[in-house]
């Protein structure tokens, strides 16, 4: 019978959640849903000087925003706790003292200044760089004496002599090896008493009984150590799975020189938690190489680890950015009345949740994230007062002459209109050109400008009816009279 599947996602609270962490949470949490088992999020804080509770509450945030749920963890607990490294001390102290009664582990008392004289000495004569293993021949009497003496020391790892390889059936990689002969007795535990990345995390893993171990390859160099140290306590080796990271279109490493690399940074920006979720699983990983947008039941419904590319995933700005379009096109008028309201809101505008349903149909198209709503919906939303020209609207007004003829007959027709529907409406504009002489390019877009102050808005007619009749005949006197301000490009009026 298979172990039930147990995997884990273990950031450092030394900064909010980055879109590659987030991906590797992701990865975990649909192999884990695939298969029945269970997701544990780890809080890897040893880092004690750049590790603080706000980055941690913010990893835990972007995790929810991204309907990431975890089975075990910081507050939802959980039968392996605690949850956070620096709580596991007891442990650490558990596995070293496994690690002492077999054999595996054994305290050296090299100095800083003796190891980094060995290292220079070891480069001029072009040999092993590695420690030399020195006090791995203490007697134990000895080594204990002077451990008993107070004598500063650290804890080693004793890597088997004549070893072999160290191999590694990676689930994405295949078959890696390292050779033993390349690896030396490297630190368990600080002479402050503090675990080792090394060893923390391979204690933590083992305690918490993870079988599958999902990670970007910059790990890939740390598994062959890992490996001893699960042989040393005498534990079961979890699968690996070393997927590829992320790198910008000048393929370097992902950085904030490529643009916002959190997940809290995305979601301010107005993007979707859908969409963003939906395109970082297909950064390395894809369903059949052609489906590109799915929802997240779909997601955990086809995972496989075999599908995870080893090749370089690139980020696509512009990719995600038309991602995050389709998912807000895709909401109902009820839905997106639920996700734009905290942006009007915020933006100091006000809207009920009728209004926003009636204004969705409008503007879906107009916008790929949800910070640009607000500029869009704007002029449906204030009062005339406070509507304000853009310097484009403000110029078409001014350069045509017929500006006005347009608005006198506009306005009649908008006072008469029954009932005030878009349909309606569109039927009484429709009728203005001809006898007015003019293109209907020319009328409704004199009409555009006096109802929204710009010459680019959403639909006409149906943002005439949003208005009502009362705002629509103000907005038009106001224009006949000029009785607007100017906002320039940098935003001013004038």
């Amino acid at each position: 019978m298979e172990p039930t599947v147990r995997v884990r996602f273990a950031p450092s609270p030394t900064g909010h959640l980055h879109i590659g962490g987030a991906r590797t949470a992701i990865y975990n949490w649909a192999f884990a849903r695939r298969h029945g088992g269970s997701f544990i999020l780890r809080i890897d804080d040893t880092d004690a000087e750049r590790s603080t509770d706000e980055n941690t509450g913010a990893i835990l945030r972007s995790l929810r925003w991204l309907g990431l749920d975890w089975d075990e963890g910081p507050e939802a607990g959980g039968p392996h706790g605690p949850y956070f490294q620096t709580q596991r001390s007891e442990a650490y102290a558990a596995a070293l003292e496994v690690l002492k009664a077999n054999g595996h582990a054994y305290p050296c008392f090299c100095s800083t200044e003796d190891l980094e004289r060995k290292r220079e000495a070891a480069k001029v004569a072009g040999g092993f760089s590695g420690y030399d293993r020195t006090c791995r021949a203490l007697a134990a009497d000895e080594a204990a004496r002077r451990i008993t003496a107070g004598e500063p020391h650290v804890w080693r790892v004793a890597v088997p002599d004549g070893r072999d390889d160290v191999v590694a059936v990676d689930a994405i990689r295949g078959e890696v090896r390292w050779p033993a002969s390349a690896m030396d007795d490297f630190i368990l535990v600080r002479t402050d008493g503090t675990p080792t990345y090394m060893f923390a995390t391979v204690v933590d893993d083992s305690d918490m009984g993870i079988t599958h171990i999902i990670r970007g390859d910059d790990h890939l160099s740390n598994t062959p150590r890992q490996i001893i140290v699960y042989e040393a306590l005498e534990v079961p080796v979890p699968v690996f799975a070393h997927m590829s990271l992320i790198f910008g279109a000048d393929g370097k490493r992902l950085s904030k020189r490529h643009g916002a690399t959190s997940v809290e940074a995305y979601r301010d920006e107005g993007y979707l938690p859908d969409a963003l979720l939906n395109y970082l699983a297909l950064l390395g990983w894809s369903i059949d190489g052609e489906t590109t947008l799915f929802d997240r039941d779909t997601l955990v419904a086809r995972f496989d680890l075999a599908r995870v590319s080893s090749a370089p995933a690139v980020w696509d700005p512009e990719k995600l950015a038309w991602m995050n379009g389709a998912y807000i096109r895709s909401l109902s008028p009820a839905a997106f009345a639920e996700v734009a309201g905290p942006w009007i809101s915020a933006a100091g505008l006000t809207a009920d949740v009728d209004t926003l349903a009636r204004i969705a149909p409008l503007v879906v198209e107009r916008v790929t994230r949800m910070a640009e709503l607000p500029a869009v919906v704007r002029p449906l939303l204030v009062g005339s007062a406070e509507l304000a020209f853009d310097e484009r609207g403000a110029a078409w007004l001014a350069e045509h002459e017929w500006a006005d003829e347009v608005l006198t007959a506009a306005l009649d027709a908008t006072r008469d209109v029954e009932p005030f529907t878009h349909d309606a409406i569109e039927a009484a504009y429709r009728g203005l050109p001809e006898p007015l002489g003019r293109k209907p390019k020319e009328v409704f877009q004199t009409i555009r400008v006096a109802m929204t102050g710009t010459t680019v808005s959403p639909p006409l007619f149906e943002s005439v009816a949003i208005l009502g009749r009362d705002e629509a005949v103000a907005r038009l006197e106001m224009a006949l009279a000029r009785g607007f301000a100017v906002i320039d490009s940098g935003g001013d009026a004038r």
